[in-house]
């Protein structure tokens, strides 16, 4: 009797990054008249910039149709080109034919960890709504689907009757008036920070070692007697989630009991793969990656690396000791470099420093002695051998 064939998978099973419509972080902001919610959005992003947060907004023009507004594109726009870039020197303009769609709309704000986003025009995941006596949300209730804080207009006390029955938790949600900007600010600093991704830790171990002439994650250093892979992957725990080892299938079966294997789904790209196939088995995590060959290292440094994270930022890295460009292979990836990465690799590019010199990127000072010698080479690893005994 032949077994029977597996169901048919039409599409790869992958999980998918937890974005909303524009951003993984954005708040509608509806209830007031437009000029009012793009006035409180100015103020919030300037409370917010300084503190090192990149926010994005998303409002619509009232006369987009208008005969006379298709007049101000460009003389390229109105000859048909599909796009035009014009550097401001100070900030960068982009106008287009494009769609702005669910699935454009985020690589629009890609840079943003923040969206504020105007609900009278756009939805967004969750939402800020403003209590505002001229304007009425009585027939956008569909809108507010996850609110997360009320704003009340000056002489609003409490919330209309409509308001009331439609959110039954209202009483809980907190509560600041139009004209506290910096006390809704905190709050939302602190909205973010309770949103931060999971950090999860990374060794890469999937190198084929050809420099060193044998598998440099199976080296022992010093009086512990333990492989590289492991001493890695410890350090990891100190102040990761949890910790995988990445390597190449074939490696996989082999590995310690103890340590979780990650084999690569970008194959030969070295690091590169090792990173976006941590990214692949979980986009909605911060991956701290951690290289094999740092017999040096210690948990000091890594908690130092840890303190500086910045999650606004796509990552955050220790400077290289050797030059003034970010060490890649003990760095944190936020969530939001997944695409950076790929994006990379898509223009022929499978250097993670590469990313990493040209983007967004925290870069912390150097840390002491040698903590990020790395060992590649059978002189070099003699030479460590001698200086940890």
């Amino acid at each position: 009797m032949s077994p029977t064939p597996l169901p048919r998978a039409k599409h790869a099973d992958l999980t998918r990054p937890n974005l909303g419509d524009f951003a993984r972080h954005e708040l509608a902001l509806l209830g007031a008249p437009c000029g009012e919610i793009q006035r409180l959005a100015a103020r919030l992003t300037a409370a917010l910039a300084p503190a090192g947060h990149r926010v994005g907004y998303v409002d619509a023009d009232h006369a987009s149709g208008d005969a006379e507004a298709a007049q101000t594109l460009s003389p390229l726009l109105q000859a048909g080109a599909w796009a035009e870039v014009t550097d401001k020197i100070h900030f960068r303009r982009r106008d287009d034919h494009g769609p702005f769609d669910r699935f454009a709309q985020p690589a629009l704000l890609a840079a943003a960890d923040l969206v504020l986003v105007n609900g009278n025009h756009f939805r967004a995941r969750q939402q800020i709504v403003l209590v505002d006596p001229r304007k009425s949300l009585a027939h956008k209730l569909d809108k507010l689907t996850d609110v997360q804080v009320l704003v009340l207009a000056e002489g609003v006390g409490e919330l209309p009757d409509y308001l009331q029955q439609h959110l039954p938790h209202h009483a809980a949600l907190p509560r600041f008036a139009l004209a506290d900007p910096a006390g809704l600010a905190a709050w939302v600093r602190q909205w973010l920070a309770a949103r931060q991704a999971p950090l999860r830790g990374l060794v890469l171990a999937g190198g084929l070692s050809q420099r060193m002439q044998t598998d440099k994650s199976r080296l022992r250093y010093g009086p512990t007697g333990r492989e590289q892979r492991e001493v890695a992957a410890d350090l990891l725990a100190e102040v990761c989630q949890d910790v995988f080892v990445s390597c190449r299938a074939e490696q996989a079966a082999e590995m310690p009991v103890g340590l979780q294997p990650l084999p690569d789904t970008f194959v030969g790209l070295g690091p590169m793969g090792g990173i976006l196939s941590a990214f692949r088995h979980d986009p909605n995590a911060a991956w701290l990656v951690l290289a094999c060959d740092l017999p040096f290292l210690t948990t000091n440094v890594l908690r130092t690396l840890v303190a500086g994270r910045q999650p606004a930022r796509l990552a955050t890295a220790f400077q290289s000791p050797n030059n003034d460009f970010p060490e890649p292979l003990i760095t944190i990836f936020e969530p939001r470099a997944y695409p950076e990465l790929l994006r990379f690799l898509g223009l022929g590019y499978s250097c993670p420093r590469k990313m990493l010199i040209n983007s967004d990127v925290e870069v912390l000072p150097t840390p002491g002695e040698e903590a990020l010698r790395n060992v590649n080479t059978p002189a070099e690893r003699a030479a460590a051998e001698k200086a940890l005994g």
